[in-house]
């Protein structure tokens, strides 16, 4: 009887690991996400995974929506620290049918990760982003690159506009009380006084 039960026992934790093997090697898709990689850590009581937000931006202006993923490679969670704050195109395989949380909290397994080197604005508009090993010039560094004889160009003066003020002196004093002019004023007060 003892035997029958262990054989039993075995059976089913040969089934369980035939079945968790399966879910894990099997990819109910594949598929890739481009957007802004905001957060990134490393979390869980027991089984520490890492667990990330991709802001996904379709249009200039329009709300982002949060793609949520998993990494189960250190070396891929590397990948995606150094490329944080750059539009990325994150590979993804989506897992279904996992049986607890301690292989992600997501379903959707980073597997690999694409720095985008232009920022598309429209169909057909982008904008190239300057490579990162690039200096970059600030005007504290230094000149900027160009003829050094170059005159500096005069200041743009604003154009005069409808809504601008006049200065307070050449607005007219406003009317007394008793309808005289204000130039009149002091006048009629000495006769009254």
């Amino acid at each position: 009887m003892l035997v029958r039960l262990i054989a039993v026992v075995v059976a089913l934790g040969a089934l369980f690991a035939l079945y968790l093997s399966a879910a894990l090697k099997w990819s109910y898709s594949t598929g890739e996400r481009a957007g802004w990689v905001q957060k990134l850590s490393r979390k869980g009581w027991i089984c520490k995974t890492w667990e990330g937000e991709l802001a996904l931006v379709s249009l200039p202006g329009a709300m982002p929506e949060k793609f949520l993923f998993t990494i189960p490679d250190d070396d891929v969670a590397i990948q995606v620290t150094r490329a944080m704050g750059k539009r990325v195109s994150l590979h993804y395989e989506e897992k279904v049918g996992l049986p607890t949380s301690c292989f992600g909290d997501t379903r959707y397994f980073v597997t690999g990760i694409t720095v985008s080197e232009e920022i598309p604005l429209a169909p057909g508009i982008s904008v190239p982003t300057r490579p990162a090993s690039a200096p970059q010039q600030t005007p504290a560094s230094g000149p900027l690159p160009g003829p050094s004889a170059a005159p500096s160009p005069a200041p743009v003066q604003a154009p005069p506009s409808a809504t601008t003020m006049p200065a307070p002196s050449a607005l007219p004093a406003p009317p007394a009380a008793d309808g005289a002019s204000p130039s009149a004023l002091p006048a009629s007060r000495a006769a009254s006084g």
